[in-house]
């Protein structure tokens, strides 16, 4: 498939996860600093992209504060990050002269400012997908993905039951990205999945803001 004679870059944030340990409550919508974290997620991305959305499930109006596009999962059934991603490729692909899409998580607020420019300067060609990996490992959700392999993605979601993002990535061309430690020593994708998660971030949020 050509690829866009342009190269362009949205952002997507992932905001579709079932919250299992955060007692039911929307963890994109938890109070950070007084804000909803997604809202510290999508500052710190939208400056590093040309446009951006936001993919969630269910009632789209929860997210109307944020005067953000909202979208849902393209494939039925919940299949995990895969399918967000899946929507992003398909969103960003409308988009007009966009050539990849970079997808964060709505419960990560303290990602890098450079990630978009880190990860387009990691990649070998520009088919490749890259790929955010810091001290804690890799972080799938936070990459950088080419628009056209939606089509690709699409078929391989209907042909398997697994959600894993890395076995799809096996298909692919791919490459990593390290990012060092945050200068108060937390890995820049800390994310918060309980509460006690969340009083942490409030921690970080507060020191890196004195």
């Amino acid at each position: 498939m050509k690829r866009p004679d342009t190269d362009r870059i949205a952002g997507v944030i992932l905001a579709g996860g079932l919250s299992r340990r955060m007692g039911g409550v929307d963890k994109a919508l938890a109070p950070l600093g007084g804000r909803p974290m997604i809202a510290h997620v999508l500052d710190r991305l939208a400056a590093q992209v040309d446009t951006l959305a936001i993919n969630a499930n269910g009632d789209k109006s929860r997210f109307e504060r944020l005067a953000t596009p909202v979208f849902a999962d393209v494939v039925s059934g919940y299949a995990g990050p895969l399918a967000g991603i899946h929507a992003a490729m398909s969103w960003a692909g409308t988009s007009g002269g966009v050539s990849d899409v970079v997808t964060a998580a709505a419960d990560t607020p303290f990602f890098p400012d450079d990630l978009v420019a880190r990860l387009r300067q990691s990649r070998t060609r520009p088919d490749t997908i890259a790929i955010a990996r810091s001290q804690s490992g890799l972080h799938p959700v936070f990459a950088l993905w080419p628009v056209h392999l939606a089509g690709d993605l699409e078929a391989w979601l209907k042909r398997t039951d697994t959600l894993r993002v890395t076995d799809w990535l096996r298909e692919n061309d791919v490459a990593e990205c390290e990012f060092p430690l945050r200068e108060d020593g937390t890995d820049p994708f800390f994310n918060v999945n309980t509460p006690d998660d969340l009083a942490e971030a409030e921690t970080i949020r507060q020191r890196t803001a004195a």
